[in-house]
């Protein structure tokens, strides 16, 4: 959930994240400096979890369902799972000066899809989510999850996956895997003086400083803003064709292609498909891939795997 374009990757890794620890040192969780300083922590932020809930939760963003003992769950959504949109990794250079084309350098460098969703990495250290223009493609649905990750993780799981809600059990199982994503105090860019700063501070002040300045560099909250589509004789005007390279092998093929994709509409990099975009892309129909990225498709009655459109 933020500034981004696009979904991509044709496979990707099951990484294994390991579970915070209680009690380290300021050079590790920021939740846990957030804390010396004072802040009241989500409960998720300050609760431990097991490492069998981590994996449940674990696979309930890469598979869509967990497995207990023998007995597979229920799977949370038919046409998508998390994975579908969202990293799992960290994708910005500078955590506190995210941009689409630092992203994008990022991804590539990285070998990372390229997502229309922010990634799940760092989550839980954001203190709201479905900001700005969200609100013009969920309405009012984004009230509640602008401030409450469970209601933004329930929002993402009903609307954006076209699925079912999470359970009481589940939802504990999915913070318990993104509580294993936070963000660490090495992963902030602190010049020495900050560190100092931070590590420090003692009187309500310096503390009440300290968070601010620590809260300066990481991302707080996730937004979109949804451009217009431009008109037909602006729409190659200062065009990167590297750029737009990456952007389709990194995001299109993502979702389009033939072997593991989320759609029966499938692309590659073969001659013929490129001359089947070339041709409609100043068209303003389903088949422009620069419209479509624009104004997305609709889940409809029976094909519900619709695409969204991009920030």
């Amino acid at each position: 959930m933020f500034t981004i374009a696009f979904s991509t990757m044709v496979f990707y890794s099951f990484e294994w994240m390991n579970p915070p620890e209680k009690n380290q040192d300021h050079s590790s969780l920021v939740s846990q400096q957030l804390s010396v300083l004072g802040e009241n922590l989500p409960w998720y932020l300050d609760s431990t979890f097991t490492p069998q809930e981590i994996e449940r939760g674990q696979s309930l963003v890469y598979k869509g369902y967990y497995t207990l003992g023998t007995k597979k769950s229920k799977k949370q959504s038919k046409h998508f799972t998390c994975k579908s949109c969202h990293n799992t990794q960290r994708e910005d250079p500078v955590l506190y000066r995210p941009s689409a084309e630092s992203r994008l350098e990022y991804a590539v460098e990285h070998n990372l899809p390229f997502l229309q969703g922010t990634t799940l990495w760092g989550a839980v250290n954001r203190e709201h989510w479905y900001n700005d223009d969200y609100y013009k493609k969920y309405g009012s649905l984004v009230k509640n999850a602008q401030d409450n990750l469970e209601s933004a993780i329930q929002l993402c799981a009903t609307e954006c996956a076209q699925g079912r809600a999470l359970t009481q059990e589940e939802m504990r199982y999915m913070l318990a895997y993104l509580s294993s994503l936070q963000v660490k105090m090495s992963d902030l860019d602190l010049t020495e003086k900050e560190t100092h700063k931070i590590s420090n501070a003692s009187s309500p002040q310096e503390k009440k400083q300290a968070l601010s300045l620590l809260k300066s560099k990481y991302l707080l909250a996730s937004g979109a803003t949804f451009t217009d589509v431009l008109s037909k004789d602006k729409r190659n005007q200062k065009a990167n064709p590297q750029t737009g390279k990456q952007i389709y092998t990194q995001s299109c093929l993502h979702c389009h292609n033939p072997k593991n994709g989320v759609t029966n509409y499938t692309l590659d990099i073969s001659k013929i498909d490129i001359k089947h975009l070339k041709k409609n892309v100043l068209e303003n129909n389903p088949y422009s891939i620069y419209t479509i990225t624009r104004v997305g498709t609709s889940p409809i009655p029976g094909y519900k795997p619709y695409m969204p459109h991009y920030r």
